[in-house]
């Protein structure tokens, strides 16, 4: 077990946006009085009145909880500012108004312009004292995208991307440049400056530019990252190849390795198989021919696009939607996979391959890289930042375009289809030797016993080498179980704090489900009949989360553990995994801290603090991405472990675990009074 230096927060929480009230009038004082007036046997209900109802105006939920509008306040809630106003700039680009974007990244402001048809700056119908621009800029759900006569197939439909925009930056400039006149409005966190000015002839111009200083009062770090700006703007470009973007960046923001060109120029005629063949350069392939095809007009509606290469490892699937990212795929992507799916069944049993019956979709996604773009006409996405694409339309009108193609393609070329379709037929062998395996290797261990439910078992046979993590919650736990090795690591989820043997009775410690499912999982026994022999795993882990919440929970099971089999720590089979705490990344240099001391130790020994920095907060175990946890807490190569052993003075030992668990809290109360001097401030997670 390595001891290593390997200790940004990822996570998100992304949530639909609620529906704001409409503006009300405020209640006089005397309507208050009454309201708040107690009423004979209300049984409190005077607390709760009429009064308490806030009424949030304008974009000012945006500000109260941007979280549900771009999934928080992290850096990757930083860039998608950036995507909103690209995507409004895509738009127009995609409906044949726009033929160049030009992305201007400098010191803390961004910029976006498209040559398009320009926001609509005449006066409001509905609002004849503000411009449609400014309707468009303060107004939640106000835009063109909602009945698709402005446009057929857009990315943004919710009409709150741009001015979510303006309610998160410190500064705001937009500039219209329509019917041969330039107009410019500036606005400060949503609030305009001023109206909307005419400030000159633009006989040569025409659209739109947006440009803005992201606010700190929101965002604690308000620097954008070139690179990740760059990788956006440029993938834009394959989406939609009749578009022209282009890029430029101020040269003092870019530094360190891998950083991107102060200018570029995007134009892709060939689309996502251009994309893809830049995916797959270098990169082992099944054969060198990419499936690749459009069906219907690139930017309408019903539209696909798709590019599919055969790879024998690093499988991805990247997906599109209205040049909109979705991540965690969708309908469309589904729609893909069938299509591949069933016209490799078709080809399997048009040339006699009796293997191909149990292939599965699995399988085929195993051994594709593949990038999907669809053009649908008001899709509907899970979540305000559309990570996932749920309009049940793209499920069939991927399959109908990309199956036929798709078989056509395999018997065109005779032995380029027997290498997809062998190695497709190669990862299902895979897998069902992965399930024989595993059912074989555990049977005799399994036979006499039901083990529980939630474990995640190892294939291996034998306890040498093994071990099983005990982790709290199932997204804990689904974390570990994808970033574990199968052969030789086990993962038992339990739910929430144990119970805390030190003042239970024998009957409820028996009785307790979670404490009888991690016996059972250990296979050892307890008490008289703990037998070493038994044991299933070579090594028993503790993994809980890098906070206050999570050394409660380790604390909890060391003293199950000490209480109910303290032959397993006396053998050394008792060990605590190092979460980090925080992820430092300077560069192309990722560095892991356990604590806040490691953190200033890495800081000031391996990082040059005259360059910028990213230091993420990992919240918890689940939050971690399955490699990240790996790589830190998981892999023997790198990680850390505590081993548990008991005190030379055993009776010390006794007394201290009965004292701080004990169901004496007055023997607690006195070791925090005696304790509390020696406690530094900074150490406190409260």
């Amino acid at each position: 077990m390595a001891d290593k230096d390997l200790f940004s927060d990822d996570s998100r929480e992304p949530a639909a946006p609620r529906a704001q009230t409409s503006r009300t009038r405020t209640p006089s004082k005397e309507s208050r009085a009454n309201a708040r007036a107690p009423i004979a046997g209300d049984g409190g209900e005077a607390g709760y009145t009429a009064a308490d109802i806030e009424v949030l105006e304008g974009l000012e939920p945006v500000r109260r909880r941007p979280g549900m509008y771009i999934g928080g306040t992290d850096q990757r809630a930083l860039h998608h500012l950036f995507a909103e106003v690209l995507d409004n700039a895509m738009d127009e680009a995609v409906a044949g108004h726009a033929s160049f974007i030009e992305v201007r990244v400098e010191p803390g402001r961004i910029s976006v312009t498209d040559n398009g048809r320009g926001i609509p700056v005449e006066p409001h119908p509905r609002f004849p004292d503000k411009s449609a621009l400014e309707v468009i800029m303060t107004t939640l759900h106000a835009g063109g995208k909602f009945d698709s006569k402005a446009y057929e197939a857009s990315g943004g439909l919710h009409g709150v991307g741009v001015s979510v925009v303006n309610a998160l930056s410190e500064e705001l400039v937009v500039e219209v440049a329509r019917g041969k006149k330039l107009y410019r409005q500036t606005f400060s966190r949503g609030h305009p400056d001023g109206p909307l000015q005419e400030v000159g002839a633009a006989p040569n111009r025409r659209g739109t530019t947006v440009s803005f200083r992201p606010d700190p009062l929101i965002f604690k770090d308000c620097r954008f990252d070139p690179k990740r700006l760059f990788g956006q703007t440029r993938a834009k470009a394959y989406l939609f190849a009749s578009a022209e973007l282009r890029w430029r960046c101020d040269p003092s923001l870019l530094e360190g390795d891998g950083a991107p060109p102060a200018e570029a120029n995007f134009h892709f005629p060939g689309g996502l198989a251009d994309f893809l063949s830049a995916e797959l350069a270098g990169r082992p392939t099944v054969v060198d021919a990419i499936f690749a095809g459009r069906a219907g007009e690139a930017g309408r509606k019903g539209s696909v696009e798709w590019a599919v290469g055969f790879v024998p490892v690093d499988e991805f699937t990247r997906s599109y939607c209205n040049t909109i990212p979705t991540p965690e795929g969708g309908t469309h992507v589904t729609g893909l996979r069938n299509a591949l799916l069933k016209a490799l069944k078709t080809h399997g049993e048009r040339v006699g391959n009796k293997k191909i019956a149990q292939v599965t979709g699995d399988d085929v996604v195993a051994a594709t890289a593949a990038v999907l773009s669809v053009f649908v006409r008001e899709p509907e996405f899970v979540g305000q930042t559309k990570d996932k694409l749920s309009s049940s339309i793209a499920t069939r009108q991927v399959e109908n375009a990309v199956r036929e193609s798709f078989e056509e393609w395999l018997a065109l070329d005779r032995a380029r289809g027997t290498e997809v379709l062998d190695a497709v037929v190669a990862k299902s062998d895979e897998r069902l030797r992965r399930r024989a395996e595993k059912d074989v290797a555990r049977r005799s261990a399994t036979r006499k016993t039901r083990l529980p439910g939630k474990l995640a078992d190892c294939t291996q046979s034998k306890a040498d080498d093994t071990e099983i993590f005990i982790v709290e919650g199932d997204s804990a736990g689904g974390s570990a179980k994808q970033a574990r090795a199968r052969a030789t690591q086990a993962v038992l989820p339990l739910r929430g704090k144990i119970l805390n043997v030190a003042n239970a009775g024998r009957e409820k410690v028996s009785a307790n489900q979670q404490l009888s499912d991690l016996v059972l999982a250990l296979g050892c026994g307890m008490r008289k009949d703990f037998d070493l022999t038994k044991l299933r795993y070579e090594r028993v882990i503790i993994m809980t989360d890098a906070d206050v919440d999570g050394a409660h929970i380790a604390s909890l099971l060391i003293t199950f553990f000490y209480r109910e089999m303290p032959g397993l720590i006396d053998a050394g089979h008792l060990f605590l995994a190092v979460p980090p705490l925080y992820k430092l990344t300077q560069g192309a240099k990722t560095l892991y801290a356990r604590d806040d001391a490691h953190r200033e130790a890495l800081l000031a020994s391996e990082f040059n603090r005259d360059k910028k920095m990213e230091i993420g907060r990992f919240k918890g175990l689940g939050e971690m991405m399955p490699g990240q946890l790996k790589e830190t807490t998981m892999d023997p190569k790198t990680r850390t472990l505590l081993r548990v052993v008991i005190a030379s003075e055993p009776d010390a030992t006794r007394s201290t675990i009965d004292r701080l668990m004990g169901n004496k809290p007055e023997a607690r109360f006195a070791f925090i009074q005696e304790n509390a001097a020696f406690a530094e401030a900074d150490a406190l997670d409260i």
